[in-house]
């Protein structure tokens, strides 16, 4: 009995003292080993690339037809957006600077003030640089949309790769998106698509699905596009050209006649002096009393002076605080936001909000 009593205990014993000895040695081994809360692995760029860009891509949007990211694109791919004032160099100055810096150019006598034709001859420099560089780079960035298949078309599905690579967004993202729903794509990019659409169906004159050089600039400069001006050009003619005869006269444009009751025309005075003098300065270039197509086509092109001159007016007609018809330094930097977006500084960001 007392052997069985020993042995009882014997085994009580061990019973206890193994699962307490295991648990002193697993604290020993806590407080001594440093266990990481995760593993310290570096991800392979496999395993980067299939992250969701579109999940932490912060969009930087402009009111252009491709809206660009400026602050991190090379030189190479500033022909997208011609914008004068958000460059590299602009983006560490104020408004003021910019402001200050564009001021002193213009003002060409140094008299520290900008009269009508300083302004004008200013703005009318900036247009020409920019219609200019918009012809010029065109053909560059069309070939870098051509690529699927590159055959002397974009087609919209071309197009719309291009513009969610140029966002940040991965191949695996562009390859598999579902362009009717547009999942995954904040609500600017949703609404800067929507109005690209709609300038693109006004664009493709030949093929509703796809736009040839040509139209390519109607899309992305429509104001330096010789088509749109010649559909402008028709435009004038439709509705000044009152006997058909593709010539426009000084009395045609400057008489208005609209109907009335029944047959009756009515003859609209009001503005004739003012549209007389428009057509015998601007429009008449050889002074024949008539302006044909060529001429037409002269007055509406954005490099013709009256769009400077016109630009010019208006900003005196504003910011002119003294009556003086000039314009100081300190009655533009009063206006900042009137003078950024106008054609004297942002002439791309300009003609694209008119069109």
């Amino acid at each position: 009995m007392s052997l069985k009593t020993s042995n009882l205990w014997k085994i009580l014993r061990w019973s206890y003292t193994v699962p307490i000895l295991c648990y002193v040695l697993f604290m020993v081994m806590i407080w001594m080993l440093t266990v990481p809360l995760k593993p310290n692995l570096e991800l392979t760029n496999s395993l980067q690339g299939n992250q969701r860009l579109e999940d932490t891509f912060e969009i930087r949007i402009k009111n252009s037809n491709f809206n660009s990211d400026k602050a991190v694109e090379p030189s190479e791919d500033k022909n997208e957006y011609l914008v004068n004032v958000n460059n590299a160099e602009n983006a560490r100055k104020t408004e003021q600077d910019i402001l200050t810096e564009v001021f002193k150019q213009a003002d060409t006598n140094k008299d520290e003030k900008l009269d009508s034709k300083e302004l004008s001859k200013w703005i009318r420099t900036k247009i020409v640089q920019h219609i200019s560089e918009a012809v010029g780079n065109n053909y560059g960035l069309f070939l870098k949309i051509d690529v699927n298949p590159r055959n002397g078309i974009i087609t919209w599905k071309e197009y719309h790769s291009y513009f969610l690579r140029k966002r940040g967004f991965s191949e695996k993202f562009v390859h598999n998106h579902d362009e009717r729903r547009h999942k995954g794509l904040q609500r600017a990019i949703k609404e800067q698509i929507m109005r690209d659409k709609a300038l693109w169906a006004e664009a493709a004159r030949t093929n509703p699905d796809s736009l040839t050089v040509d139209e390519f600039l109607a899309f992305t400069h429509p104001e330096s596009s010789v088509t749109n001006q010649l559909v402008m050009v028709d435009e004038l003619f439709d509705k000044f050209d009152r006997d058909g005869d593709e010539v426009l006269t000084e009395n045609e444009f400057a008489v208005l006649q609209t109907e009335g009751n029944g047959d009756e025309t009515l003859v609209v005075r009001q503005g004739e002096e003012q549209r007389r003098h428009e057509f015998r300065t601007s429009i008449d270039i050889n002074g024949d009393g008539k302006a044909d197509r060529r001429e037409l086509l002269h007055y509406v092109a954005p490099q013709s002076p009256r769009h400077s001159e016109h630009e010019a007016e208006a900003l005196l007609a504003i910011a002119d605080g003294d009556h003086d018809n000039m314009l100081s330094l300190n009655e533009i930097l009063a206006h900042p936001a009137l003078f950024i977006k106008s054609k004297m500084v942002d002439t791309a960001r300009s003609f694209h909000d008119e069109f």
